[in-house]
């Protein structure tokens, strides 16, 4: 039986999608949802990516590792070509690749701001441009999903660079959204809750905090990487085109509490 002609718009066949930080937690899940729905992956990152490529190809998709340290200033480039080389063009970016650093702010060093403001928005806004430079290459547009955090829309405690970075990183969405719409690229985020992955590690292993965080999802419970697949998807085919500049929080109803 054919899907109904709703479910096509989801459909990701012949599209190829480089997914940074696709070797573990929520970048694995979403390049694995991305695969199930019919799209080629390039998983990017400075770890083995053979898990996550040996996935994508059990689930009958090409998949190929791109080894990339994104604190390199010609790392965007040369993920984007690479992932070209490899797969034959490019349709989709995940900026997902993330650090967290966790420090009082009265003692917050430079090393651990620089850091994290390269890695989580300066390296996402030249992959970005990038991929579009791609795109616009190619022709007929493309879709980029930045992976921002519920800290794009609040303080936090002790995390000063991540939430500067991950709040830059839905304006600088928006931003790329208002210039680039009108060329068949969608640029949108995913701001996804407390979910279990490396960056939750040190607080899901503070019974105390991690009691407070649960308190109050109203899911009751920590996100994982498969919450995603869903809106990863959504955004990444024809379902999102009309979608510009959107910030779609992912987070156990977080934000609504």
């Amino acid at each position: 039986m054919n899907a109904p002609p709703g479910l096509q718009a989801f459909d990701l066949t012949g599209k190829v999608a480089l997914v940074t930080g696709a070797n573990t937690g929520l970048g694995q899940g979403m390049a694995l949802a991305l695969a199930d729905a019919g799209a080629d992956i390039a998983a990017a990152g400075r770890s083995a990516m053979d898990e996550t490529v040996a996935a994508v190809r059990s689930r009958g998709r090409r998949g190929t590792p791109v080894e990339v340290d994104l604190l390199d200033e010609d790392a965007p480039e040369r993920a984007v070509s690479t992932a070209v080389e490899a797969l034959g063009r490019l349709d989709i970016l995940i900026n997902n690749v993330g650090i967290i650093r966790r420090t009082e702010a009265l003692d917050f060093s430079v090393a651990d701001w620089d850091e994290v403001v390269q890695v989580d928005l300066r390296a996402a806004f030249f992959l970005a441009q990038a991929a579009a430079r791609r795109f616009v290459a190619q022709g007929g547009g493309g879709k980029i999903v930045n992976i921002a955090s519920v800290l794009s829309f609040q303080g936090g405690i002790r995390v000063a660079s991540y939430t500067a970075a991950k709040s830059g990183l839905v304006g600088l969405t928006r931003a790329l959204a208002n210039e680039w719409a009108g060329q068949g690229i969608n640029v949108n985020a995913i701001a996804p809750g407390y979910c279990v992955t490396n960056n939750t590690a040190a607080l899901r292993a503070d019974a105390g905090r991690a009691r407070e965080i649960l308190d109050r999802i109203p899911a009751g419970r920590w996100g994982e990487p498969d919450d995603l697949g869903g809106a990863v998807v959504f955004l990444c085919s024809r379902a999102s085109d009309y979608v510009h500049g959107a910030a779609l929080a992912v987070d156990g109803g977080w934000l609504a509490r």
